[in-house]
């Protein structure tokens, strides 16, 4: 049953459910241990994901050097891996954190699950193996079909479109640079290096936005217990040592299954909202969400399908 690595695939899809609600309090500067704002505030948008980075890079630095994992030695792996750092962190760390000055965090976990879906189309122009059939069609426009349902539904309130737009985009870089980093890597690099450099790269890249930018980093006596608990709870738990669980389900499950968290994470990401910030849950937010979900099922749905059915004849053929 490897119960070890389901406990741990359960525990990375809190994890990594409660980034969007970290994230906002961080922003915000209440809705851990105050219901409201008070004398102190939060972190700026670049402060945040620095601080995130730089914590989680120190730890996957610290890992890579203890198991002694080896480095790439060429020009080409290291552009590539910055290239990674760039479009996969940076960005949509970037973008997410910006976003949830306007929207949920509960809104903006359901819309950073789109990345499943726009994964689907860019693999269809990059891989020869990941064409796009029927079923795949069909599971992309009720997807997208909800994504305009929340974009219609949820304006107006603690939401604007500007917000919801950053996370699809944020959903867009995840997609695009998920499907590079498989083309130009291909298995070459150890996954924990992989992370470890364009974590780095990302703190490197936002360091000046964070230290430089806007005055200078926000003085700690004017951030709120709240918004510090957040951002390093968020550098450490979400970004540093759910990686490695990561990796751990993938190698314990396989990929199929690891990736499988991603269904979790925006319930997990909405339920949280609800709690903590008292985040309207509406229908609109139910529906639009629910056809997303059942897009990205029906996609996957298939692909397990055709697995199931390419290992049945395999084990026929050696039978």
């Amino acid at each position: 049953m490897k119960r070890g690595a389901w406990a741990a695939f359960w525990l990375v899809a809190l994890i990594w459910g409660s980034s969007f609600l970290l994230i906002r309090i961080g922003l915000l500067g209440f809705g851990l241990f105050s219901a409201e704002a008070g004398a102190h505030a939060g972190f700026r948008t670049a402060e945040i994901v620095f601080v995130r980075t730089f914590i989680a890079a120190l730890g996957l630095g610290a890992v890579i050097a203890l198991r002694r994992v080896p480095l790439p030695r060429d020009w080409r792996t290291w552009r590539a891996l910055v290239i990674i750092g760039l479009g996969n962190v940076v960005a949509p760390f970037l973008l997410i954190t910006w976003s949830e000055q306007y929207i949920t965090s509960g809104l903006a976990a359901v819309l950073q699950s789109t990345a499943a879906l726009f994964t689907l189309v860019i693999a269809h122009f990059t891989f020869a193996d990941e064409r796009i059939s029927l079923q795949k069609i069909i599971g992309l426009l009720l997807g997208f079909v909800g994504v305009i349902v929340l974009f219609g539904g949820e304006m107006g309130g603690e939401n604007s479109v500007a917000g919801m737009f950053g996370m699809v985009l944020a959903s867009l870089c995840y997609a695009t640079f998920t499907s590079y980093s498989r083309r130009v890597i291909q298995g070459d690099v150890a996954p924990i290096v992989v992370a470890g450099v364009t974590i780095s790269v990302a703190a490197i890249a936002t360091a000046p936005l964070a230290l430089l930018g806007e005055g200078g980093f926000t003085p700690l006596a004017q951030v709120s217990s709240d918004a510090l608990v957040s951002v390093i709870v968020l550098g450490l738990l979400n970004t540093f040592v759910a990686y490695l669980f990561y990796y751990f389900i993938v190698r314990e499950l396989g990929a199929a299954r690891a990736s499988m968290v991603t269904y979790v994470v925006p319930v997990v990401g909405v339920i949280l909202g609800a709690i903590f910030l008292q985040e309207v849950v509406g229908l609109t937010l139910l529906l639009g969400g629910g056809m997303i979900f059942a897009g990205i099922a029906i996609v996957n749905l298939r692909r397990r399908q055709r697995v199931r059915l390419a290992q049945a004849v395999e084990q026929g053929a050696k039978s």
